[in-house]
């Protein structure tokens, strides 16, 4: 039996290490992911200089393995494939075999999938890729049973051996593929957007939304939160029903369906159909955090009580089991517990009529519940598909007091449910995804003047710059067990910026605001192309990889790109900087052709276009009672204003000779222009109006 005893890095083995036949080079690692596998058989390296060393040096094939910790079928080829002594006999007599944890590097990651996309059309996780010595790829896939792992290995060890010319033109050609693709070139032709454009690109969005279900037409359906954002802001500027009608279906049917945790709060990372009933039961801080600020932007519109709800218990769902002692957010929550998929969110009808007794008809009823299992193996899923005045009817009580049974009733089942094993904690602290949760509770506070969210806001916003920001403005990406680790990409960057102009917005605290300007200023040094006028994803800084990619297209999580132009775009205004509103528009202008029919896919550029074809307002609220004031324009949805103001006239040229003594105004600014100062908000809401 193959059995190791490692010296890594000068460390000698720990009890830990004794207790297990087989210990890896990922022993030593944070990751949580990385430490999944540090047990395998398989003589797993991190991605660094000694891996990539050994293969030059024995001119070995490399395997790059790249999943994250609460990926399923990342566990489930762990199990099948990287256990079996037989399969990590053939690895490591044959390749050296890196994992990566493509949370800590994306960057490596967004390479290799784009060469299994070039290859078969399609990527997922986990993501294992065969690379010559020199990084350059020359095949790879997604999930492999163990069968098709072991003759894809052979097949291309085999291939290679004998065919090496071969080998390098396929490898040649991906590379540049790998190069080539989402590179944007500078569009140097002038142009000014109009609600014409807007029109144009909702009409090639609408014919992709399911108008039954939410969300983009079939599945599976993951939420893509930053396009509703958009949606929401057109709807504003065009009083487009349509564009409501498609956030509120998706809101609506998201909120009551599987997806989202009914009895804990939080959303899961996808629903396996069309419905949004069967989730894949990993949560992920990045999906809540964002759809944490559409539901607060879509009660700010609509005033459904619903989506206070929902926000409401996102957030405890986040406070409770996402959020670290020092105020830095973790990454996710696995699927599995005890080896099964979304054990610890499911139920059988004869256990919640154990734990609820008589009042466990009607929580059978409210939420879909039945005795063979609404899912797989007699198990339920919660999720909700009647209206509340219905089952109140049935039961002959008002809705008031079917919301409040339902609420002890939740309480119950996730009291009993806190006693089971739960999934594994992914619990390294992400500084781009802390950006997002640090922006979703800003929004929430916002919309709800809840206190605590801001209490929550301004923890994060300091440990961030406590501990993951260095004197000169460089962010590290990664915090764990105390320490802050890898250079950070361009993601870190924009979504910390981003959310420290929405902490300035909500607090007019001009620290944050300025410390936004210092890591913008810091990106246009360490990542922007001023060939092409857009970002690229990783530093200067950084070593080199085989290519070095921008990211463009708006998913799951907003494109870093769309991001910063965004930013320089706010950032120009707030301190009338015309060279980045410049900046801003010239990356705008680079991508306009692929907006114009991407539909959610740019949805982040769209907000960006609205700007440039609505020019928004600048609101400044100076005197002692600005704070109410402030708090006052929170209650209205306003998509096209940014707030300035404080106790004094501040240092921003915004503020410049705008305070009064001894009063508080408001002044409604558009292009450099100034209308009459007013004293009540409503008088600055009806100029934003026109009226």
């Amino acid at each position: 039996m193959l059995q190791y005893s490692l010296l890594i890095r000068g460390k000698k083995k720990n009890q830990n290490v004794q207790n297990h036949p087989y210990t890896n080079h990922l022993i030593y690692e944070s990751s949580p992911y990385l430490l999944q596998h540090a047990h395998n058989p398989v003589n797993w390296y991190p991605w660094g200089k000694e891996a990539l060393a050994k293969a030059k040096e024995k001119n070995k094939l490399i395997i790059i393995s790249i999943g994250y910790a609460a990926c399923h079928w990342c566990h489930v080829m762990e199990h099948e494939s990287f256990e079996d002594v037989d399969v990590a006999n053939f690895m490591n007599d044959n390749f050296i075999s890196i994992k990566v944890d493509r949370e800590e590097r994306p960057d490596i990651d967004q390479i290799y999938m784009n060469a299994v996309q070039l290859l078969t059309g399609r990527g997922g996780w986990p993501l294992n890729v065969i690379v010559l010595p020199d990084g350059r790829p020359i095949y790879g896939g997604t999930y492999f049973s163990k069968e098709q792992w072991l003759s894809v290995l052979k097949q291309v060890f085999e291939f290679v051996k004998q065919n090496p010319d071969k080998t390098k033109e396929q490898a040649n050609a991906l590379t540049e593929g790998i190069k080539t693709s989402e590179i944007i070139t500078a569009v140097k032709k002038k142009y000014d957007f109009t609600a014409d454009d807007l029109n144009t690109l909702f009409n090639h969005w609408k014919v992709t939304i399911d108008k039954t279900n939410g969300g983009y037409s079939g599945a599976p359906k993951f939420p893509l939160p930053v396009g509703y954002q958009f949606l929401l802001f057109y709807t504003y500027l065009t009083q487009n029903s349509e564009a409501l009608d498609a956030v509120t279906t998706t809101l609506n049917k998201m909120a009551e369906g599987g997806i989202y945790d009914q009895a804990g709060g939080g959303f899961a990372r996808y629903s396996t159909d069309a419905y949004w009933k069967v989730p894949h039961f990993e949560k992920m801080l990045y999906d809540n955090a964002q759809l944490v600020s559409v539901y607060a932007s879509a009660y700010q519109q609509t005033k459904l009580p619903q989506y206070k709800k929902t926000v409401y218990e996102t957030l405890e769902f986040i406070r409770r089991e996402l959020t670290s002692k020092e105020g830095g957010f973790y990454a996710s929550l696995d699927a599995d517990s005890e080896g099964e998929e979304g054990k610890f969110y499911v139920w059988t009808k004869e256990e919640i009529q154990q734990l609820l007794g008589k009042n466990a008809p009607l929580f059978i009823d409210y939420f879909n519940i039945t005795g063979h299992g609404n899912w797989e193996n007699g198990k339920n899923i919660l999720f909700k598909t009647t209206t509340d005045n219905i089952i109140a009817e049935k039961y002959s009580i008002t809705e008031t007091e079917l919301q409040n049974k339902v609420f002890s009733a939740k309480k119950t089942v996730l009291k009993e449910r806190a006693n089971r094993v739960r999934p594994l904690l992914d619990d390294k602290i992400l500084t781009s995804w802390n950006g997002l949760m640090l922006k979703g509770y800003i929004d929430a506070y916002r919309v709800f003047n809840e206190p605590k969210f801001l209490s929550s806001a301004l923890n994060n916003a300091e440990f961030i710059l406590k501990n993951l920001k260095s004197p000169d403005f460089r962010l590290d990406r990664n915090y764990k067990n105390g320490k802050s680790t890898i250079n950070g990409f361009l993601d870190d960057y924009a979504f910390t910026i981003d959310a420290f102009i929405a902490l300035y917005q909500a607090t007019f605290i001009e620290k944050y605001l300025l410390e936004a300007k210092q890591l913008a200023a810091y990106t246009l040094v360490h990542f922007y192309d001023t060939n092409s006028g857009m970002f690229f994803y990783t530093s200067d800084e950084d070593p080199v990889l085989i290519a070095r990619k921008m990211e463009l297209t708006d998913n799951v999580i907003p494109a870093a790109n769309s991001t910063m132009a965004k930013n320089l775009y706010v950032l120009g205004h707030y301190f009338s900087d015309q060279n980045l509103i410049d900046k801003s528009l010239k990356m705008l202008i680079n991508v306009k052709k692929e907006a114009e029919v991407g539909g959610v896919y740019y949805a982040n550029w769209d907000i960006l276009m609205v700007w440039f074809v609505s020019k928004p307002y600048e609101v400044a609220i100076v005197g002692k009672d600005y704070v109410n004031k402030r708090k006052e324009f929170d209650t209205h949805y306003l998509p096209n204003v940014f707030l300035s103001g404080g106790n004094d006239k501040g240092t921003l040229p915004l503020l410049e000779e705008k305070l009064i003594s001894g009063q508080t105004t408001i002044y409604v600014c558009r292009d450099k222009t100034c209308k009459l100062p007013v004293k009540e908000v409503n008088e600055a809401i009806s100029q934003i109006n026109g009226n």
